[in-house]
């Protein structure tokens, strides 16, 4: 990764959830973005194999790595994170028409 916090267009960021092995580079993003750490199952980033930035599923809260520019890392991974939650039913309410009655 560039010195400069820079991502390259070259790099591919890869998503994925987090293995259970994982938890130390969570815990290390958590660190470096002075934030608590991330509960229930983990929606990784990741570039070059180091993890620059987790989300939450359980409730949506980020921690990534404050030195490299994660913004757009951060909207893949909500936008992923969007993808994975279970489809809600959406009920449509039809207008019934009155009757009348004569």
């Amino acid at each position: 990764m560039p010195s400069n916090g820079a991502l390259s267009q070259r790099n591919a960021i890869e998503l994925r959830l987090a293995q259970p092995d994982e938890g130390r580079a969570i815990r290390r993003l958590a660190a470096l973005d002075d934030a608590p750490e991330l509960e229930g199952e983990i929606l990784l980033a990741l570039i070059d194999g180091d993890a620059i930035a987790a989300l939450s599923l359980h409730d949506q809260r980020v921690v990534a790595n404050p030195f490299l520019h994660t913004r757009d890392v951060v909207a893949l991974l909500r936008l992923r994170a969007e993808h994975m939650q279970p489809r809600r039913v959406r009920r449509r309410l039809r207008r019934v028409p009155s009757l009348r009655l004569a």
